[in-house]
Order: C-alpha cells, then structure tokens, then sequence
C-alpha cells in the first residue's frame, strides 16, 4: 500500500512538472508570437486609419474605431501600383519556371548520370556558394550591361534562373531514391528524360514544391538586382516600386497610404506561406535526410 501511495505521489509531482513546462512554453510562445506578429499588426492598423487622424495622433493609438479603405484606393491611384503587381508575376512565374527545368536537369544529372569529373565538378559546383553575393551581382551586372538587357525582362530574369542551394537540396533528394529502379528501368528501355519525369519528380515533389514556393518568395521579394538593373518605371517591381514610392515624397508625407500598399504587396506571400508551410516543412526535412 505504502508503495502504491509513493507511485501515486511521484506521478502527480510528474504531472506537475509536465504541466509546469508546458504552462511556461506556452507563455514563452505567446510573448513570442506578439513579438513577431506586432509589426504585422501595426501596418495593417496604419493603413486603414485617415491621414488626418493619424497625422493628430500625439502618442500612436493601438486601434481605431473609424478604419478606413481610403488609403488603398489611394494607393492605387497614386501611384502605378498595379503595374508593379504586373511586372512582379511576369518576373516570378518567368523566373521560377525556368529554375525548375534547370535544378530538375542539374540535380538529375548529378545524383544518377555517370560520367567523368562529376564529383570535382559538382565540389566546383558547391564552392560557388562561398562566393560572396556582391561579388554575383557585380559581374551578372556588367554582363547584362554588355549585353544591352538593361531595362528589359530578359535583364531581369537570366542572373535569377539557377540555385547552387536547390540544386543541391533536389540532388540530395534525388540520390535517396534506390538504383535498383534506375537500373530496372534501364532494363525496359526507359530514356533517362522518361525515367525522371515519371518516376523520380514524382517521389520527389514535396521538395520540389518546396523549392517552387522559396523561389517565388524570393523573386517576390527580389530588390537589389531590380533596383540596379532597371532605372525604367515600365519594369519596376513590387520592390523597388515601394523604394521609389518612399523617395519621391509621396510615402514620406502619407504613411497611412504607404502601409496600405505595403499590406497589398505583403498579402500573397503571407497566404503563399500559410497554405503551403507545411509542404515547406516537409520538403526541406526530406531533402536534408539521407538513408
């Protein structure tokens, strides 16, 4: 009976400390969720109050009883927003599609084609990645330069088509799938391009689409090279656009109005990464997982 009773006692202290960890992990979350999603809020809070009263407000109110869609339409009309939204899907689905054809071919080749130097040359491959960016964007802009493709989507698009990263990520994923049904399929007289398309992007497509979606939020949010590469208002993207709406005085005197176009051009990636996070999480667990 006495042991009994210890037991009971030593579950419930168990319990306790359960409850107690998770009491604080949850606390420690929530701090942490406000924390990053403030900012969040704040924008969209700006961008649904009057410029007027946001121009009166003394110490920054943290609600509004009179939001406003005023700052959107204006947004809008201000400025040629839309076209950056048009410029910006051009450059992203351009740009992705093309990316995938070169990772899928590049991570095929490496993981199951046999031929000679492929492990030097994918060593060279991966030591381009400790080639610091700057140094990237310098030469792709004097050749683009050279080239005439300034102020042009072509411009735009040829620096961004390749990854050393996917590639690598894809590659790895790829060699986890067995040779035997390689060499099977080898057997029944399937071509290497057949082989590919029907049975490994198949087995694969989780990290694919992973890839897929960090390459859209990459070229989304893309502003370096755009902001170099093109001086021409016609091929602004979301990005630069937002740069160049903050400097000719327009952001800088309606920040209500300037938050409502940066809630415009924030909300695809946000719903991008809500429905599709886990698919992130999963592609990226299985491209780093060998064996």
């Amino acid at each position: 009976m006495e042991k009994r009773k210890d037991y009971l006692r030593l579950e419930r202290s168990a319990e306790r400390r359960k409850a107690a960890v998770k009491t604080v992990t949850y606390v420690f979350l929530t701090i942490w969720a406000i924390l990053v999603l403030f900012p969040f809020y704040w924008m969209l809070l700006t961008s649904v109050k009057s410029y007027s009263a946001y121009s009166s407000e003394y110490i920054p109110a943290f609600f509004t009883l009179n939001p406003t869609i005023e700052n959107y339409i204006h947004a809008f009309t201000a400025v040629p927003l839309g076209g950056y939204f048009i410029n910006t899907m051009i450059f992203t689905l351009v740009t992705t599609a093309l990316m995938l054809v070169v990772t899928v071919l590049a991570a095929f080749a490496f993981s199951r084609l046999n031929f000679k130097g492929k492990d030097l040359a994918f060593t060279a491959f991966l030591a381009l990645m400790m080639i610091p960016s700057e140094l990237v964007v310098i030469t792709n802009f004097v050749t683009i330069t050279n080239w005439d493709l300034r102020n042009t989507f072509a411009g735009l698009i040829l620096p961004s088509v390749t990854s050393v990263f996917y590639i690598y990520l894809l590659k790895e994923n790829f060699a986890q799938i067995p040779d035997e049904l390689y060499y099977a399929a080898k057997v029944d007289g399937t071509s290497d391009l057949k082989y590919l398309l029907k049975v490994m992007v198949p087995i694969c497509r989780p990290t694919i689409v992973t890839i897929t979606i960090l390459k859209v939020i990459e070229c989304w949010n893309s502003y370096v090279w755009p902001r170099l590469i093109t001086d021409d208002e016609a091929y602004f993207l979301v990005s630069n656009g937002i740069q160049s709406i903050r400097e000719n005085g327009f952001g800088r005197e309606n920040i209500p109005a300037m938050m409502a176009a940066v809630v415009v051009i924030s909300i695809p990636l946000i719903l991008l990464f809500l429905i599709f996070r886990n698919k992130i999480m999963a592609g990226v667990a299985r491209g780093g997982t060998k064996g």
